[in-house]
């Protein structure tokens, strides 16, 4: 995998804020002042819809958990003095990142957040409990994470450069959340920076494609209610990418629906919120939020996933490499090597008529 940018942050395009302040001291009282308003009115396209256009970026989230740690029980904000310790410590990582040699990514962004986690809802700020048919799928996958992989099907999506998914693609990382948004009169469309996975978004009303029709990042059909645009997502292809950083985490199933809702917070910060709602894999819907900012300099580069990327070969081959080593100190009667410890951004193998096209 490969990303070069100096110093500039990556940019999210999917996108909810609770601030856009530059220093994010008072980000939530911003967002909901009357100047500020006119200000996102008045950003439209020549053909009169909200003004989406732009690279942004989750770069600033790096440092909120996903899940809200317990210590922050029923609040999503942090205190004025937890909030001054991880701006300052933000600060002093931003410093020696301008610092450092031969510096190529923003590990910190340019903005520290109040928020205590990105889950919202449910009010616990928690993800929702897996239903059994989840629990026994990622049960599978951890089985399969202790052990040698036997194919490239073991791998993840991501490991094998065919996608993060859509919420895999939002998240932050520690690079390459740089996500563009283009429109044209009737279409919105979201690049995200890695891998190359681009969202054709009508705009249209037309119906969903017939539910025999599957795709990795699903079938997206969106309106705008005022300066929001929502964008609902279904047809998914079932057990390829989950809810966490570059599609990890337990892999949602094919009954999985997305509503995402886009608003223009000002010139600097698309608000973004997606709701995950998939009933053969979480026991109750829940809900993402996360402010998106644009960042100095940023664009989006080429991801070249496959250049150069000897991962997969070399994964293999290692694997390949022990069995031999294993079979052949069985065979001479010697100890044979201690078992690897074998892990990796894991979801769930794709399914056999889906392994057997990619293998042709």
């Amino acid at each position: 995998m490969m990303r070069s940018s100096t110093l500039s942050s990556a940019l999210v395009t999917a996108i909810f804020v609770l601030s856009s302040h530059p220093n994010a001291q008072s980000q939530t009282k911003a967002v909901g002042s009357k100047p500020e308003a006119r200000t996102v009115a008045a950003l439209k396209t020549p053909w009169g819809d909200p003004d989406l256009q732009g690279t942004w970026s989750s770069d600033d989230l790096r440092g909120v958990p996903m899940q809200r740690p317990d210590e922050f029980a029923g609040r999503g904000e942090l205190s004025d003095e937890e909030f001054s310790k991880r701006l300052s410590t933000n600060t002093e990582a931003r410093t020696r990142e301008l610092n450092r040699v031969g510096a190529f990514r923003n590990d910190v962004g340019t903005r520290t957040f109040r928020m205590t986690s990105l889950v919202v809802e449910p009010a616990d700020g928690k993800i929702p409990p897996l239903t059994p048919e989840a629990a026994a799928r990622t049960a599978s996958v951890a089985a399969t994470r202790r052990s040698a992989p036997a194919s490239w099907l073991d791998r993840s999506f991501y490991d094998r450069c065919i996608t993060r998914g859509v919420l895999g693609s939002v998240l932050p990382v520690i690079y390459g959340n740089g996500n563009q948004i283009l429109q044209a009169p009737g279409f919105v469309s979201i690049t995200y920076e890695m891998v190359h996975d681009t969202r054709i978004i009508p705009l249209d009303g037309r119906p969903h494609v017939g539910q025999p029709i599957r795709q990795y990042l699903g079938d997206a059909r969106g309106h705008f209610e005022g300066h929001t645009l929502v964008v609902e997502t279904t047809n998914f292809l079932g057990n390829t990418t989950g809810p966490g950083g570059n599609g990890g985490g337990t892999a949602t199933s094919d009954a999985l629906r997305l509503v995402e809702r886009f608003t223009r917070a000002n010139a600097q910060t698309l608000n973004y919120e997606v709701t995950v709602d998939d009933p053969r894999t979480y026991t109750r819907p829940w809900k993402i939020a996360l402010p998106l900012t644009t960042q100095p300099g940023y664009q989006v580069l080429p991801y070249e996933c496959h250049e150069g990327n000897l991962a997969l070969r070399n994964i293999l081959s290692a694997a390949r490499s022990e069995e031999r080593t294993t079979e052949e100190a069985l065979k001479s009667g010697r100890r044979p090597p201690r078992p690897s410890v074998w892990q990796g951004n894991f979801n769930a193998a794709a399914p056999p008529a889906q392994a057997d096209n990619e293998e042709r």
